[in-house]
């Protein structure tokens, strides 16, 4: 239809294949104009009150403002309708396909009416700027931070130099002092042993002298020369040879040998000192400051929040139970990011298998099988669903693959768990865990006390069974506030829905009850007569506002309650 510098008239396209330049855009057909078929678009009747644009204004708009159509893509039909509840327009046929248990559904024309000139519109573009400036401010606090960092290595790596050069300085002196040490040692001994030999040769000499002389003394000698001439001979050899054994005797042919002792402290540098020394990273609060966002940030250009009387769940569907899984209790009913369904079937004390349901609640496979007792469950991120088990151990589980994939060990008994897809937190009646998943690092709250536990908006949910509490936590462990209600007993596992409101699974009155979401009030939305028996576990699907409560039912319809023939099963609402 469009060239790359023309949009070409839509109704001359549709029409004989014609490319003319379209020079209007009409915002409810939806189609490009040129100047005729602007003029008879603007004298029909059923388009003559139409909004028209240019073709350039239009093309000024953001792209995903070109892609937002007012005709419904799953059924090709004008949207007339908003629903309050998933906060999106209706056409008349979703009313009756996706729409069908929904509440607060408006007319579409009350909803758009003014909105261009609504306080919204200038609260958002204010948000705009402040996000944008908070981003800014951010770019160049991180910027500043590297810059820093950059400061710290260099300032750093001087220090380890200057380490290491003075080490090089002291080894060095102390090198030089036992170089000097063995020159003047070996200086004395060579100084010795020169003295010992210089008189050593001269009476060598002399003894050398007297035996090349002595063949002429035999030879030329009279016998009185000779006699006294060997009398001489006598002496000086009696002389040397006592000379000799003196020598010989005395500790001046001794052996003195050089050897070097390396100190033992020096030594251990080599076996002790394995590093240099340690990088450390030290965390402190940020100095940054950026713009608060508004506290009604979240809300929306149409009030969706209902009243807490407004909280009526409607009866969907059960899930299908397999008739040789019917003697048996589920737990840790799940709803997954695909509408799809996990719980626990319990054969015996040491069998316990998670089961897959489809979007429709029929059984479709067994995932595990586990030998210990499964205290809880909560998905987790990437097809990974964490499961807490009574000894100290919650383990993570691929369901797609079928298999354990690591084990996280705690300091304490695992019971509740809860996901934001970044952290777990694992709650007990002593203490909680969280568990950051990227690096698998432990924090510890020991003010967190809780049965189960659920994660909403940075906050921690749980139920204190025996209590009959519900508390709500900052995630750094301060308590927020703590709910008592008579309508509140034993509560068991608890779960929020996108709006914040907390439905307690209150297994001691069989009730489905639903706090507010700062803890002041509360309603009982499902009870006995809604076929709630012992409920214990509870999902919400918070995207599509489907719930899921585990319930006991009896066998065979008309049966006593007090035949002791029932059997745990899930039900599906909406709410």
């Amino acid at each position: 239809m469009a060239s790359s510098d023309r949009d070409n008239c839509t109704l001359c396209y549709d029409d004989d294949g014609t490319s003319t330049e379209a020079v209007t855009w009409c915002t409810v057909c939806e189609v490009f104009l040129c100047s005729d078929c602007g003029k008879h678009h603007t004298k029909s009747r059923t388009s003559k009150d139409h909004k028209t644009m240019s073709s350039k204004d239009y093309h000024k708009l953001p792209t995903f403002m070109l892609e937002i159509s007012s005709q419904c893509i799953d059924h090709k039909k004008k949207f007339e309708l908003y629903c309050s509840f998933h906060d999106c327009p209706c056409c008349v046929t979703c009313i009756t396909d996706k729409h069908k248990k929904c509440q607060g559904m408006k007319p579409l024309s009350h909803i758009l009416d003014q909105v261009k000139s609504s306080p919204s519109v200038q609260i958002f573009e204010q948000d705009l700027k402040n996000v944008k400036e908070n981003f800014d401010e951010i770019i160049k606090y991180l910027n500043n931070r590297i810059k820093t960092s950059n400061s710290q290595k260099t300032k750093a790596a001087e220090q380890i130099r200057s380490m290491r050069k003075s080490i090089n300085d002291f080894l060095n002196k102390l090198e030089q002092k036992i170089l000097d040490d063995l020159e003047s040692k070996q200086s004395q001994l060579k100084s010795k042993m020169n003295t010992l030999l210089q008189q050593l040769k001269t009476q060598a000499n002399q003894i050398g002298q007297l035996q090349s002389e002595f063949s002429k003394m035999t030879q030329y000698a009279t016998e009185l020369q000779m006699y006294v001439g060997l009398r001489e001979i006598e002496k000086t050899t009696s002389k040397a040879a006592k000379y000799i054994d003196e020598l010989k005797s005395g500790y001046n042919l001794e052996e003195k040998n050089l050897e070097v002792s390396i100190s033992s402290a020096l030594q251990l540098i080599l076996q002790d000192v394995k590093s240099f020394g340690n990088i450390n990273i030290n965390t402190s609060k940020s100095s940054l400051r950026i713009q608060a966002g508004r506290k009604d940030q979240a809300q929306n250009l149409v009030p969706t929040v209902p009243r807490i009387e407004e909280i009526k769940p409607s009866m969907l569907r059960t899930l299908t139970i397999q008739e040789d899984m019917k003697h048996t209790g589920l737990s840790a009913c799940r709803i997954l990011p695909d509408g799809k369904y996990l719980t626990f079937t319990s054969y015996n004390y040491t069998n316990h298998t998670l089961l897959l349901f489809g979007n429709d609640s029929i059984f479709e496979r067994n995932v595990l099988t586990f030998t210990e007792y499964p205290c809880g469950a909560c998905y987790a991120r990437n097809s990974t669903v964490a499961v807490t088990l009574g000894s100290k151990q919650t383990l993570l589980v691929d369901i797609e693959k079928n298999k354990i994939i690591q084990t996280i060990k705690l300091s304490h008994d695992g019971h509740g768990v809860a996901s934001d897809g970044q952290i777990l937190v694992i709650s007990s009646k002593e203490k909680s865990t969280i568990v950051n998943l990227n690096d698998m690092s432990h924090t510890i709250l020991e003010a967190v006390r809780a049965d189960y536990i659920s994660l909403f908006q940075e906050n921690i949910y749980g139920t204190i069974f025996v209590e009959n509490k519900v508390c709500c936590y900052k995630k750094t462990g301060e308590p927020i506030w703590t709910f008592q209600h008579k309508d509140i007993i034993l509560p068991e596992e608890l779960a929020l829905d996108k709006n914040g409101f907390v439905y307690i699974a209150s297994q001691g009155n069989n009730s489905i009850v639903v706090v507010s979401s700062d803890g002041k009030t509360c309603r009982i939305i499902l009870s006995e007569a809604d076929g709630i028996n012992y409920p214990v576990y509870i999902e919400i699907h918070r995207e599509t506002g489907m719930m899921i409560v585990s319930s006991k039912t009896r066998k065979i319809s008309g049966e006593n309650d007090d035949s002791g023939d029932h059997y745990q099963t899930a039900f599906v609402y909406q709410i």
